[in-house]
């Protein structure tokens, strides 16, 4: 008898949980919407999710609130939202460094697999290779045959360890067979400069903020990292294209919230974005910046992440980059 009404009371309570989240996904949003930002306000994330959440609470008939969180690389504005209340009132936008961090960094405050769940894949950012003038090579093809032909003896700029353009640009090492000098600095803006000044060779930077530079002369463009040329560039290759065959890597933005919100939240929040990425005047700026829309589903997003997660790990592993504190 004792067994029959425990067993009784774990069916009432897992009634009234299902009933609760329920009541609480039909009643969503009922008070402003935060969407967390990892990175320092005017960055390529925040100008995106200021772009879109204006859009996004006039469908949701509710204040759709930026908070920029920077520091460490992501992590801090990533637990914010990891340890927050699953209810769908706070959302992160963040880039393909989720699925870096966890083979980056010796410790995570959080685990970047479980305590998400992965709402949609917003936009792909193209990377593209680049040389400075002074660069006899003309083509990636050329590039790899002077890095080959003198090695260690080229350098390439990057914004810091583990950015993706960082980790690009190691896997073309890896898959070229090549040895290129790795300079940090502090972003793409100072890249493109010391670029431009003789001082590296060769860089993997986004589209968006060395597109004028390519098209003025200033940058040479030797090819697309990503599987296809661009309609801004149609005329540079892609570098499988240039004989590294199944060489592929682009920059990624989504929305992410905590683990065990309930899936109808999931949902709206999902198709209210896609939405928003899709109205003409979202649409046409973010296009304007050299971006590509995506608009996945959560179950594509999943699948995505899954894959960059091994890919990072790969790359990580066997360019021997040494793990941050």
């Amino acid at each position: 008898m004792k067994l029959l009404r425990h067993f009784t009371s774990l069916i009432l309570l897992g009634a009234l949980g299902v009933h609760a989240g329920t009541a609480l996904a039909q009643s969503y949003p009922s008070r402003p919407i935060h969407i967390v930002v990892p990175f320092t306000a005017g960055g390529p994330l925040d100008i995106m999710a200021r772009l879109m959440s204006p859009k996004m609470a006039d469908a949701l008939n509710q204040p759709v609130l930026v908070e920029n969180r920077p520091g460490a690389g992501g992590i801090i504005g990533a637990n914010l939202v990891a340890k927050a209340a699953p209810d769908g009132y706070t959302i992160l936008m963040h880039s393909d460094g989720l699925a870096v961090a966890p083979s980056l960094y010796r410790k995570l405050p959080f685990d970047a697999t479980k305590d998400f769940i992965r709402v949609t894949q917003l936009l792909v950012s193209p990377l593209i290779l680049v040389a400075g003038p002074k660069v006899p090579a003309p083509s990636t093809r050329e590039l790899i045959a002077m890095a080959k032909s003198k090695p260690g003896s080229l350098s390439y700029g990057h914004p810091g360890v583990g950015a993706t353009t960082h980790l690009t640009m190691e896997l073309l090492k890896l898959s070229a067979g090549i040895d290129l000098l790795s300079i940090p600095y502090k972003g793409p803006a100072q890249i493109n400069v010391a670029l431009m000044a003789g001082e590296v060779e060769v860089a993997i930077v986004p589209l968006g903020g060395s597109l004028p530079s390519i098209k003025a002369g200033r940058l040479r463009a030797l090819g697309v990292t990503g599987a296809r040329r661009l309609a801004v560039l149609p005329d540079v290759p892609t570098v499988a294209e240039a004989g590294v065959t199944g060489f592929e890597s682009e920059s990624l933005q989504g929305l992410f919230v905590p683990a065990k919100t309930p899936r109808d939240i999931v949902e709206l929040i999902y198709r209210e974005a896609v939405k928003t990425l899709n109205l003409p005047d979202v649409r046409d700026r973010f296009l304007a910046m050299g971006l590509a829309l995506v608009g996945s589903t959560p179950e594509e997003f999943d699948a995505k992440y899954e894959a960059d997660l091994a890919k990072f790990a790969r790359i990580i592993k066997e360019a021997r980059i040494p793990l941050q504190d």
